[in-house]
């Protein structure tokens, strides 16, 4: 128990600092640049993908194909403003996660740890990515993501195991898998069906993956968003819809709603982030071809 509340001492200290360096970005943005308050639409993007994510269909790949049909945010920006936008209500899934599922400590805090220097690394190289390498990139992230989307429809995810800890060659695989996943993350692959076959395949409950995948993620944006905020690639109006929308979506459906039945949602989700990758993709190749 006391290692647990040392992991939620500092995921609030992750994200009280990770506030203050994302308000003052945000007042840095609109002093400069008069960017405008967020509106509507971008308050209701970051409320619904943030309520589903929170019950189990993710916010990277939905948040995209949004951006991508409304022509919301300019594709380079679109990884920066995911990870700068949907930090803090991550963050607010994490320690619902953490509090609710139980795992072991240890393995819980490597696998963080092996997720924050991934981040790290990646979104140092994302923010000097050409807008034509991060829509092939994007393009690629979203196939990806519907990929899994139909896995989990077909039942296709490994079943796994009891354990709810890591140990030997097990652990290092699991902290470098957690690395590349982070990594990965960066450029907008969401981390649950990576995280959920990683867990199942190293024997264990695929439910764990739930406390390694959001507590990682909690620790991990932070990181990467701040270097995205620093290098300023990211959309202001677009990532403060995406935080103030999501920390209202996340305590809807963790406490009221708590389930819906999905499957038919998912499906369109599916079609939905398909095509968002056929135009990511057709944007990539009519900017190779000019």
């Amino acid at each position: 128990m006391q290692a647990k509340a040392a992991i939620f001492v500092a995921l609030a200290g992750f994200a009280l600092s990770y506030a203050a360096v994302f308000v003052a970005a945000l007042r840095r943005a609109r002093r400069e640049k008069a960017s405008p308050a967020p509106s509507p639409l971008l308050l209701a993007t970051g409320f619904v993908t943030n309520f589903f994510d929170t019950l189990g269909i993710g916010s990277f790949a939905t948040t995209t194909a949004i951006f991508k049909f409304r022509r919301m945010v300019p594709d380079e920006l679109i990884p920066g403003t995911l990870n700068a936008g949907h930090t803090l209500p991550t963050i607010f899934q994490a320690f619902i996660y953490i509090s609710a599922i139980e795992v072991d400590v240890m393995t819980l805090v490597l696998l963080i740890a092996s997720a924050v220097a991934g981040a790290w690394v990646g979104a140092g190289r994302v923010a000097r990515l050409s807008r034509r390498t991060v829509q092939l990139s994007m393009g690629t992230a979203l196939l990806l993501a519907a990929a899994a989307l139909l896995m989990r429809q077909f039942n296709l995810f490994p079943l796994g195991g009891d354990a709810l800890r890591l140990g030997g060659w097990r652990l290092a695989a699991g902290m470098f898998g957690n690395f590349v996943f982070a990594a990965l993350s960066t450029i907008g692959v969401g981390t649950y069906a990576p995280s959920i076959t990683m867990v199942s395949l190293l024997g264990m409950n695929p439910v764990a993956a739930f406390p390694i995948m959001m507590g990682s993620a909690a620790f991990l944006m932070p990181v990467a968003s701040i270097r995205f905020l620093w290098s300023r690639v990211y959309f202001a109006p677009a990532a403060a819809g995406l935080a103030i929308g999501g920390l209202l979506g996340v305590p809807l459906a963790a406490f009221v709603v708590k389930s819906l039945p999905l499957n038919a949602l998912r499906w369109l989700v599916v079609a939905i982030v398909l095509y968002a990758a056929i135009l990511m993709l057709r944007s990539a190749g009519r900017r190779g071809t000019a």
